[in-house]
């Protein structure tokens, strides 16, 4: 990731605001494509809402994606989602080849989502002391990926 000519703004991302946000995109891409694989390998109980479910969370994470991504833009910097990029550096665990058993997929989906919002979480506070307005889009990010969380962690548990 790399920054380029000054954005018509006037502000331009620091390097690490520009890290920050690159670390944020590929953990959200590889969540999507985590999600993709999930959706297309899900079996058991539960298969079809599930498989339903799955492709909102992809949503999300490729609407948030796109979002931070084009702010990066917007701010001088070059994002960069390209797959060995992502692939090296997203914090998310690989997720299992084949067919998954539904249950597994929730806890995996599950910590996929929590560690992408764990990374935005994370660069909050570096993010919100060079551009407040880039934190109100973290913040929206947060909402939706813990919100999507609590939705399919719910598939698994019991009262």
């Amino acid at each position: 990731m790399t920054t380029s000519a000054l954005p018509a703004t006037g502000f331009r991302a620091s390097a690490t605001l520009a890290a920050d946000l690159q670390q944020l995109l590929a953990d959200l891409i590889a969540l999507h494509l985590q999600g993709k694989q999930a959706h297309w390998n899900v079996v058991g109980h539960n298969f079809r809402d599930l498989h339903l479910q799955l492709d909102e969370i992809v949503d999300v994470a490729r609407e948030a994606a796109d979002t931070i991504a084009e702010r990066m833009r917007a701010l001088g910097a070059t994002p960069d989602g390209r797959a060995p990029t992502v692939a090296s550096t997203a914090k998310l665990t690989v997720f299992p080849a084949g067919e998954q058993d539904s249950a597994a997929v929730v806890d995996l989906i599950t910590t996929a989502l929590h560690i992408a919002a764990g990374t935005a979480r994370a660069i909050h506070d570096r993010v919100d002391a060079e551009d407040p307005s880039t934190t109100d889009l973290l913040h929206a990010i947060i909402i939706d990926l813990e919100k999507q969380a609590w939705m399919l962690n719910s598939e698994n548990k019991r009262a």
